[in-house]
């Protein structure tokens, strides 16, 4: 059924940020606690990104073995595993858990858009991709708001402890929609998470495809020799170097340029977490109205105020910071819907998928030093902020090529 298989998507999107930002609000008690320096606890969110860009090209090896059902299961039982290995010891468990955790969710990232290719009809495809990108910023914001208080009423551990939980019931649930055996043996093609026939248009509004029509995907070339594929990835690394780069910073400028204390500058941040929701949730809504290209267009422009408004106007800091988290939210679905609709067979839907998002992950893993590098060297936020503008430059130029694409291949809903 169509709402098994959503229901099944949202809790493996809830497991895939919040486990990665569990440490932030926690991060003076873990210094404390385990003796840990501040570049050593630094590591425990930056590393999950750089796994992000490296492990997402593992994921093609899961998927031809075993099949995404399976990589999926596998992911999650990552994901507990390395939450509960994150919280059992010292500085070195910890260290080794994020690990696992930032491995486990890459290959979440890669797999995901594979099996909402596969799973749902092309007019649910926009719904599937915003309440999939919704539900991963709410799992970031719910485990940011609850860790501290969790903290202080049970310990440091037994809150880290606490969101594998959603692991856990993410996990049963998938194996639930799949089946155990798929945990053990994988599939290839047998079922979707729905039990129709993968390729049928069930109940769940599989996309309906025929022998020859997937015959004909499997002569695609690699994905790596598509232009549009390199086209994806200079729009997805515009988009994720500008998130992690501003994300980093953000609060550091709101103190330097506006004159905020540490508390107030906090807050004005979750300015830029927070609105994500709003774009993720108006991408599929107004693509029933408007072109991909067109919501692309409007999600480079609220981009682009963040850094030219910070710029030009910072007195309306919280107009421009608020337009950038709507953008930020929608940026990334767009991208994530254009993936979507450009994948083709299953294999190369995952190449696609780990190219696209292992490249851009990577470009995303400097953004935070190239920006705090550049402040350095100019002792000023005019420099750094340019470059966020150049990176959403990017954005716009590819993404627009990418798009054009996606909207010529549109079924009608």
């Amino acid at each position: 059924m169509f709402w098994g298989a959503l229901t099944g998507m949202v809790l493996i999107a809830l497991n895939l940020r919040g486990p990665i930002v569990a440490p932030s609000p926690i991060l003076g008690i873990l210094q404390d606690e385990l003796g840990m320096s501040v570049q050593t606890s630094g590591l425990l969110t930056a590393l999950p990104i750089a796994c992000f860009g490296v492990v997402s090209f593992l994921a093609l090896p899961l998927l031809r073995r075993g099949g995404p059902d399976q990589a999926i299961a596998l992911c999650l039982a990552g994901i507990l595993v390395g939450t509960l290995l994150r919280s059992s010891g010292g500085t070195g468990l910890a260290l080794a858990g994020t690990v696992v955790i930032g491995a486990s969710i890459a290959v979440g990232n890669v797999l995901v858009p594979v099996i909402i290719r596969r799973d749902f009809a092309p007019a649910r495809v926009p719904l599937v991709t915003g309440v999939y990108t919704a539900a991963m910023n709410i799992g970031s914001m719910v485990t940011l708001i609850l860790t501290a208080p969790l903290a202080q009423a049970l310990g440091w551990r037994t809150a880290m402890v606490v969101w594998s939980a959603l692991a856990l019931a993410a996990a049963l649930a998938w194996l639930s929609l799949v089946g155990w055996r798929v945990f053990l043996l994988g599939t290839q093609k047998e079922k979707d998470p729905a039990g129709n026939p993968a390729g049928s248009a069930g109940e769940a509004g599989g996309p309906a495809g025929t022998e020859a029509d997937a015959a004909a995907q499997d002569t695609q070339p690699p994905a790596w020799r598509s232009a549009q594929a390199w086209i994806l990835l200079i729009a997805f690394s515009g988009q994720a170097f500008s998130f992690y780069a501003v994300s980093t910073w953000l609060p550091t400028m709101l103190i330097d340029l506006l004159g905020l204390d540490t508390a107030g500058a906090g807050a004005g941040s979750s300015l830029f977490q927070g609105p994500a929701l709003v774009g993720a949730l108006a991408v599929p809504l107004l693509s029933r109205l408007l072109r991909i290209r067109t919501l692309l267009w409007l999600t480079c422009a609220a981009w682009a105020a963040l850094p030219a408004g910070l710029l030009l106007a910072p007195a309306a800091w919280p107009i421009w910071v608020t337009l950038g988290g709507i953008a930020q939210g929608a940026g990334i679905t767009v991208l994530l819907l254009i993936l979507v609709r450009m994948g083709g067979s299953g294999r190369r839907a995952g190449q696609l998928s780990a190219m696209v998002q292992g490249g851009g992950y990577l470009v995303a893993a400097t953004g935070p030093v190239v920006l705090g590098t550049l402040h350095d060297a100019s002792g000023g936020w005019t420099l750094p902020l340019a470059v966020v503008g150049i990176s959403i430059g990017a954005l716009f130029v590819a993404g627009s090529a990418a798009a054009k694409t996606s909207d010529g291949a549109r079924s009608p809903a």
